[in-house]
């Protein structure tokens, strides 16, 4: 046989086997409905008393889940919930008083109470409007609550109700005439002077309204909102204060999404969000002194470094920068347990600052205890973000607060003395803190941590001023700890990388056995053999140790092809030993490992659980580090798993799509194929509360906005690209890639496709949507990479 014709019918025969790889599973099941997995517990609470677990569960298979619970005495039974017995349940909301044997919460906007001792529930308050957020104060004979922007005191001994702050939208209506214009001053003034009678009768007016109002009761005191919004309004424990939010909209130019398919038979509309570098939401941190009957502003313009500029100034010389008070979020207060201290929360709008403060109630002024400042921007496990506190609470010694903080490098757990200034570290090491909270009688803290491995989460135990950790739970993987109100009794939903969600219970000591109660796995599900991906580490060029998931295939089937996927958000974490949020890529890429591909998940950087360097190593260049990792771990496959260079693909959605564009167009040697789905082309058409951590705002650092967005790099791309977009999309609009493709088009690219999704917004619901999308992505890469 001719020796070319030997070698072509030899890779023929090849092909041939390649493609005779088999898998029991078909993209057409794995996306289809989700039930068919099974049904699997969430939303965990327990009831008052510690008798009963509470979750959400569907194994009748109905159109959504339903309210279930199980007695800690009797595992085996699961009941349903009734709609009636539900809607008599003592709610998860609600203040408890420092005993914890009375619980107040509202219910229909009603006021109620309930004694825990007793098992009684009584109704304090049915009133004309809605009744909302109840709270004891130190005096737990009274209580606050708020009712149409207005505080109000409710005695639980009298039954007496005292209105506290008075409140009011819109202006103050003056009286009198409106101002006159200079043309018409001078025509009264003119006429006063010519005509006496009238001069007089006008003289005579004045003196009587100058004499009622020196004789008359003044107004009571009120404060107008005037065209801003009220928000969180609290009362002092002591009672003595009630603070509050004032907020001014953001007079910024929205975006629209038009649904082609909305039932009326009309394109609608569909409203969405602004651009990044639009203006924003503006916040104002209001003291109502209730003894004194007045209303003024916490003053944010002394706290250290309120003026500092960030570095990236440096980078344009030419443009001169004003040095002034930045905006800033004030959250909280937080109150100590008598309420006699109060702590406050600054976050500057770039996000670059987080002061912790303390508030002088009699004058509004602020005391900074900690600051914490990040050139790129403060984010992080329990730190919370510009319109919250983050995990913060108090001591029960009404001294000192804890709060987390990146201070080290990773979310660690501090204690702050408010009245020396004293901070002390609690927890330590390259590991993060999640979820702290403060046992009942206030002698420890239970918490969640990743010190066993950053792929691992384990509930723990540890003394109130610090110490040794006592580790509670022991099954590895993902240990959600929801403590019994009694703290004797953990529920816990569990999860390992191939073990979807389950519920068990187990005692709070670490000796104690964990009890399964659900098991919702299908047998469809159950039959085939889901694979548990080897944890890996790969170097970086820079040196760091890259964590990732790998999916090998068996010797037999491998065909020498490999696929990278890259997770969405940015931050977040997948290369980890639970159950993935992305459960249909993981299954997804069972399949593509039964066909003989070599599947590489990565943590690149910008993801979640790795402290604040990992966070932070996109800032200024998205399209940098996150994308270098992606073409190491591409070399990390070459050298150590012998897969072809010429028979990569990768592919993403959302964060991972923009990542997936930027390989095609910028690293077109290293990617031969990519599927880039709900993706980000422009950063500067995204939005403000995400982009401007990282990239600023594009009026201000336009240079990292350019080296950051695909669409000006579209002229790289050489090898074979898929795009996918739903059509309403309001998170990433249809609007980018529409304008990436009027790009490829108008650069004469034609090896590139797309498909849309016309009643799909960011993340996809229709099964027969998730079927088409990867049958697309499968055929592009069985077409491109195996032949």
């Amino acid at each position: 046989m001719n020796k070319k014709i030997f070698l072509c019918v030899l890779a023929f025969l090849s092909l041939q086997f390649t493609y005779a790889q088999t898998s029991d599973l078909t993209v057409e099941k794995i996306m289809q409905d989700p039930s068919w997995m099974g049904t699997f517990p969430s939303n965990i609470s327990w009831g008052p008393h510690s008798e009963f677990i509470y979750f959400s569960y569907n194994p009748e298979k109905n159109p959504s889940d339903s309210l279930y619970r199980v007695s800690v005495k009797n595992l085996q039974k699961i009941e349903k919930v009734s709609w009636q017995d539900e809607h008599k349940m003592i709610p998860r909301y609600g203040d408890y008083n420092n005993a914890r044997n009375k619980k107040i919460y509202t219910r229909n906007g009603d006021l109620y109470l309930y004694d825990l001792k007793k098992k009684q529930e009584r109704k304090l308050l049915q009133l004309t409007g809605s009744i909302a957020d109840p709270q004891f104060l130190a005096n737990e004979n009274k209580l606050s609550f708020v009712l149409e922007n207005n505080a109000f005191l409710y005695d639980l001994e009298t039954g007496v109700i005292t209105r506290l702050t008075n409140i009011q939208t819109g202006s103050k209506k003056e009286e009198g005439e409106k101002e006159l214009t200079a043309q018409d001053k001078w025509l009264q003034e003119e006429n006063l002077q010519l005509l006496e009678e009238v001069r007089k009768r006008d003289e005579n007016r004045e003196a009587s309204k100058a004499y009622r109002e020196m004789t008359e009761q003044p107004e009571p005191f009120t404060f107008y909102l005037g065209k801003k919004r009220l928000r969180n309004l609290q009362v002092a424990p002591t009672g003595d204060y009630a603070t509050f939010q004032l907020i001014t909209p953001a007079n910024a130019k929205d975006t629209d999404v038009p649904d082609f398919t909305d039932k009326s038979g009309y394109t609608v509309d569909l409203p969405a969000r602004s651009k990044v570098g639009s203006e924003q939401t503006k916040m104002e941190a209001m003291v109502y002194n209730l003894k004194q009957d007045t209303v003024y502003q916490v003053k944010t313009e002394d706290l250290p470094g309120i003026k500092d500029l960030p570095d990236y100034v440096k980078d344009y010389p030419d443009k001169e920068w004003k040095e002034e008070a930045r905006e800033v979020y004030v959250n909280g207060p937080i109150f100590s347990h008598d309420g006699k201290k109060a702590v406050v929360v600054v976050r500057s709008a770039d996000n670059k600052d987080r002061w912790i403060a303390s508030l002088d109630l009699n004058t509004g002024s602020l005391k900074s205890l900690d600051r914490q400042r990040d050139e790129a921007w403060i984010a992080g496990p329990g730190i919370g973000y510009n319109w919250s506190t983050g995990d913060m609470g108090w001591l029960h010694d009404n001294k000192t607060v804890y709060f987390q903080s990146e201070e080290s490098g990773y979310s660690h757990l501090y204690l702050l003395d408010v009245t020396s200034g004293k901070k002390t570290q609690l927890t330590s090491g390259n590991y993060e803190v999640f979820d702290p909270q403060l046992s009942r009688d206030g002698k420890t803290f239970f918490l969640t941590t990743s010190e066993i491995d950053a792929g691992e989460r384990h509930f723990y135990q540890m003394p109130v001023r610090g110490g040794k950790m006592k580790q509670l739970t022991s099954l590895t993987g993902n240990n959600e700890v929801n403590l019994s109100p009694d703290e004797k009794y953990m529920a816990i939903r569990y999860s390992y990388s191939n073990k979807p969600w389950e519920l068990y219970l187990k005692k709070t000591a670490a000796n104690a056995e964990e009890k399964q109660i659900t098991s919702g796995q299908s047998p469809e599900f159950k039959n085939y053999n889901w694979r548990e991906p080897q944890q890996i580490h790969f170097a970086a060029q820079d040196g760091a140790k890259v964590p990732a998931r790998l999916y090998k295939p068996t010797a037999e089937a491998k065909n020498g092809a490999a696929v990278v996927f890259v997770h969405g958000a940015g931050y977040l974490q997948n290369a980890h030993s639970w159950w993935s949020s992305y459960f249909r890529e993981y299954m997804f890429h069972n399949l593509l490992t039964d066909l003989g591909y070599t599947v590489l998940d990565i943590d690149y950087r910008g993801s979640a659980g790795y402290g604040r360097d990992w966070r932070t190593g996109i800032y200024r260049h998205m399209g940098g580090k996150d994308l270098s990792d992606q073409v190491d771990g591409v070399k990390y496959l070459i050298d150590e798993h012998g897969i072809d260079p010429e028979k990569i693909g990768i592919y993403g959605g959302s964060y991972g799509g923009f990542i997936t564009l930027m390989a095609m167009f910028t690293e077109p040697d290293v990617f031969e194929s990519g599927a880039a789905l709900r993706s980000v082309t422009d950063w500067a058409h995204y939005n403000h509360g995400y982009t401007s951590n990282i990239l600023n705002e594009p009026v201000n650092d336009p240079i990292a906005y350019r080296r950051s967005s695909p669409i000006y790099f579209a002229e790289g791309l050489e090898g074979n690209l898929l795009i996918a977009h739903g059509m309403i999309d309001v998170n990433v609009q249809f609007q980018d890639v529409v304008r990436l493709a009027q790009r490829l088009i108008e650069l004469e690219k034609d090896n590139w496709e797309m498909a849309v999704y016309p009643v799909e917004d960011h993340g996809f619901t229709e099964p027969s949507s998730w079927t088409d999308e990867y049958k697309r992505i499968l055929k592009l890469f069985n077409e491109t990479l195996l032949d």
